[in-house]
């Protein structure tokens, strides 16, 4: 089995408190400001197509095949995690298709990742004024990264998702305030059905303006709710 070198940076803190509502997810900062979480406001770029396809498939299928996705994504997260971590046992306890997502993403781990520095790691920016939990925290090829990882039922064009690339870039800027260490590297690794995984390469200066713009007009919309 692989073994990954692990380097704990410290942020200041284990966890932020958070809270769920209709509107979204808040973290709560140390210093007691509640910021919206990066994919809340992301989400308004998705409204307006999300509204149509439960109106195509009806609320029940859309709910059912909603919870389908995120169960699958929560466990996914979880094993590659374990993985990570060296444990031995990491895939014990999990379903066939969740080892069989880790199975196909596993060369990608092993081949790019040289060090980790953080697993599902909640961040905040006080310049973005923005929170979020960070999948990974690691080496990629060298080369300090923020990675996401994914799973999707089809391959997904480059230009279909851009909050996954504004969502990386945000969570740099949020590192680099909570620990002084600039990120500029970005990846999205996504395991993806009857298909081979997929890796799309991103930085964060690419993408960071335009999530700036994405996050006024969300607040913008929030006066006007």
């Amino acid at each position: 089995m692989m073994e990954f070198i692990h380097e704990k940076i410290d942020i200041g803190y284990e966890k932020l408190d958070r809270t769920d509502s209709p509107d979204g997810r808040r973290y709560l900062t140390l210093d007691g400001n509640a910021y919206p979480s990066v994919t809340t406001v992301l989400g308004i770029l998705s409204e307006e197509s999300i509204a149509k396809w439960r109106k195509r498939v009806g609320e029940e299928e859309a709910n059912r095949i909603g919870q389908r996705a995120a169960t699958r994504g929560t466990a996914v997260h979880s094993l590659i995690e374990k993985y990570l971590q060296n444990d031995p046992d990491c895939r014990e306890g999990f379903l066939p298709h969740v080892v069989q997502s880790l199975e196909n993403l596993k060369p990608l781990l092993d081949k790019h990742v040289t060090k980790v520095y953080a697993q599902e790691v909640p961040l905040y920016s006080d310049h973005l004024q923005l929170a979020g939990t960070c999948d990974a925290v690691v080496e990629w090829d060298g080369v300090p990264t923020i990675v996401d990882w994914k799973t999707s039922r089809r391959p997904k064009k480059k230009a279909n998702i851009p909050g996954y690339f504004m969502q990386l870039a945000g969570y740099a800027v949020m590192w680099e305030e909570r620990t002084g260490m600039p990120i500029n590297q970005t990846r999205i690794v996504m395991d993806v059905d009857d298909f081979h995984p997929v890796m799309y390469k991103e930085t964060r200066d690419a993408w960071i303006e335009k999530l700036i713009e994405v996050r006024d007009e969300y607040n913008r919309r929030q006066l006007f709710h």
